[in-house]
């Protein structure tokens, strides 16, 4: 089964989805995991889907964190993403009791959290730009644990079980950013 087309699922998102910085986030998930797929020789197409659409449901399960990933994940099969999508976007959120076990789980698990990270060190430059964001940097406020807390570090580190160090995985992340900075505001 292949992915619904982009232009429908972005069209859902741009329906269900009314923060931008929400949208940006999404984005740049998109982009990672697209340049990860590229990497990885898996389905660009798929894997962006995924990206895409993880926190498609943020806003509607607001508070109920145990939700957040079911319903985008009911949304999206709606839609006709195949199973391994929904699955991952379920994973994604541990609250929902899915467990991330596949190469595409952990892929979009490490992704939610490294854009988080990468967006962080870029708004605390002065110019707010990811152009002059370096790997050097992203590593160096990764290993401090007071910036961007809500950052699941642990999550990130699994970039290993995809056969990536973390330094590799941060490079391939900056830059699929940084090729759509405009689009993310940054």
């Amino acid at each position: 089964m292949s992915a619904p087309p982009r232009d429908e699922v972005l069209a859902l998102v741009e329906a269900r989805v009314a923060n931008q910085n929400l949208r940006r986030h999404m984005l740049a998930t998109e982009a990672i995991m697209r340049a990860l797929a590229a990497r990885l020789g898996e389905d660009q197409d798929l894997w962006g889907l995924a990206g895409l659409a993880h926190d498609l449901d943020c806003e509607e399960t607001g508070e109920d964190f145990a939700r957040q990933g079911i319903v985008a994940a009911e949304a999206l099969r709606e839609l006709g993403a195949p199973e391994t999508v929904a699955h991952a976007v379920m994973a994604h959120n541990p609250a929902t009791g899915v467990v991330a076990e596949s190469p595409f789980d952990v892929a979009l698990l490490a992704t939610d959290q490294l854009s988080g990270l990468i967006t962080a060190a870029a708004l605390v430059r002065p110019d707010k730009d990811l152009s002059g964001v370096k790997v050097k940097s992203v590593r160096k406020r990764f290993r401090e644990s007071a910036f961007a807390r809500g950052v699941d570090r642990d999550a990130i580190v699994r970039c290993g079980e995809l056969g990536l160090d973390v330094d590799d995985f941060m490079g391939l992340g900056l830059a699929a950013m940084q090729d759509i900075a405009p689009q993310l505001g940054l």
